[in-house]
């Protein structure tokens, strides 16, 4: 994730707070300085840190919150609303046209991910709204540009309307759009050429594309990795097109993240969505509350569920939980699960949507090398149907015979059994409402202390009244038999 440095230096910060017995005003001075610099260092606009910094001491200043109950915990508070009400407090929906098509500019340098992003949105618009998207290919000056929206386009099956490299891009989205009306398409799409900088005959022609179509949304696409000059390409695409909101590239990248902190502030526009991967399903709603919790270290379970919802089966998923709960939990299971796994993303981020996972030292010694799940597949697969559903049948002789089916060391195949075991184990305790197997592969420690706590007794809690409505189901069919 983009932020771990950052998540890192303020979760250290905000660790000796807490540790304090009484917060003084110069413990308060010496954590907004670890503040300060971890927000430079993380490449914030220097206006938009000291602007933050000053609006925190503010709020934390004075005999309410520093000779208060909990003077540590409110300081975390009002940094944490600080830092949301900075990337602009709640999410910015896609604004919509009364009729269709609503349209929908693509803008940004080359190299940003405008064409990729451009698939990503139709993708999520189709699937999400059932939509008839439409894409218009308008970039004719960057080789193979028409080339690689046809290509994106096609892993989506979306249309895409191009005229080659030899017609004026102007009258190219004019004949697009006509195409649009008459295919009575919800979303069009322009995918918009881009330059290595901003320059006159670019911004000339982007805007005569904005005065032709009048668009619903110009989505500037900024890539995070490039830091503040991210934040003044946003500036000069804003001031000469008046972009109604921005779209966030390689945010998984090996990035400090300030941009996505600086953007909103310096330009007054919306980030309303971000790009953690390079799927096609990797396209997020962007949160500022959500994404503060994570900077913060303290997770962000709502979009773990949201991910939760749309990759796993919810049928087959109460089906395994009951299989959890009776200890017949087999590899034909885990299989299953481990498929719809590796759809929500990759495991280490995952991991960080859960409170207190960022940066925990117990997240350091996992090997989440993507390898290692196919590595498990090939042992699984390697197996016998009646291996598969009795995972008690795993001698020695078997292990070895899966060893060399699989390709893998002894040593392997015995780990990955062992962990099937405890992993069996442990969600029988936690699908019983039961936590203490969670504790102990933590250390006797629940992650993020008492927000994890919280996080799992609400967990605890929602797994009990699943569990009452099944008996009460259950008690109500057999009266119907009766």
């Amino acid at each position: 994730m983009a932020f771990e440095g950052l998540t890192e230096r303020l979760q250290k910060a905000m660790e000796k707070l807490r540790k304090k017995p009484k917060v003084t005003e110069a413990d308060l001075r010496e954590t907004m300085r670890e503040i300060r610099l971890a927000l430079l260092e993380a490449d914030v606009n220097f206006a938009v840190v000291k602007d933050f910094v000053k609006k925190v001491r503010e709020k934390a200043t004075g005999a309410e919150v520093l000779k208060g109950l909990n003077p540590a915990q409110q300081i975390v508070k009002i940094v944490n609303e600080e830092l949301t009400q900075m990337m602009g407090e709640t999410a910015t929906p896609l604004a919509k046209a009364p009729h269709i098509p609503t349209v929908i500019m693509m803008v940004g340098l080359q190299g940003a991910g405008k064409t990729t992003t451009a698939g990503k949105l139709a993708k999520k618009l189709k699937d999400e709204e059932n939509a008839r998207p439409l894409m218009i290919a308008a970039d004719v000056y960057r080789p193979a540009a028409i080339t690689q929206l046809q290509q994106v386009a096609a892993t989506i099956d979306v249309p895409v309307f191009e005229e080659g490299t030899e017609v004026d891009p102007v009258q190219i989205v004019k004949d697009g759009m006509a195409q649009a009306a008459a295919n009575h398409n919800d979303y069009v799409l322009i995918d918009t050429a881009g330059r290595l900088q901003i320059d006159e005959k670019l911004m000339d022609e982007l805007a005569q594309i904005k005065a032709l179509t009048n668009p619903n949304e110009i989505l500037l696409v900024v890539d995070a990795m490039t830091g503040q000059n991210a934040v003044n390409t946003a500036e000069g695409f804003n001031d000469k097109l008046d972009i109604t909101g921005v779209v966030l590239t390689k945010l998984d990248g090996d990035t400090r993240g300030g941009a996505a902190m600086s953007i909103r502030a310096v330009t007054g526009k919306p980030i309303k969505f971000v790009g953690e991967g390079e799927k096609m399903e990797d396209l997020d709603v962007f949160h500022p509350d959500r994404m503060a919790s994570r900077i913060l270290g303290m997770g962000d379970m709502l979009s773990l569920i949201e991910k939760a919802q749309k990759n796993f089966d919810e049928e087959q998923a109460q089906a395994t939980m009951e299989k959890m709960r009776e200890n017949t939990f087999d590899y034909n299971d885990f299989l299953a699960q481990m498929d719809q796994l590796t759809k929500m993303g990759p495991m280490e981020n995952l991991l960080k949507m859960i409170p207190g996972m960022a940066n925990n030292p117990a997240l350091q010694n996992v090997n989440l090398d993507p390898k290692q799940f196919a590595h498990i597949k090939a042992i699984i697969l390697s197996m016998t149907p009646a291996e598969r559903e009795n995972p008690d049948l795993m001698n020695p002789s078997r292990r070895r015979r899966l060893a060399a089916g699989a390709g893998r060391p002894i040593v392997e195949v015995n780990r990955m059994i062992k962990q099937f075991n405890q992993m069996r184990k442990m969600m029988k305790q936690v699908t019983n409402g039961n936590f203490s197997g969670l504790q102990n592969m933590m250390g006797g420690q629940m992650p993020g202390g008492k927000m994890g706590q919280m996080a799992m007794n609400q967990m605890a809690r929602q797994m009990k009244k699943n569990k009452q409505k099944r008996l009460k189901a259950l008690r109500k069919a057999r009266r119907k038999k009766k």
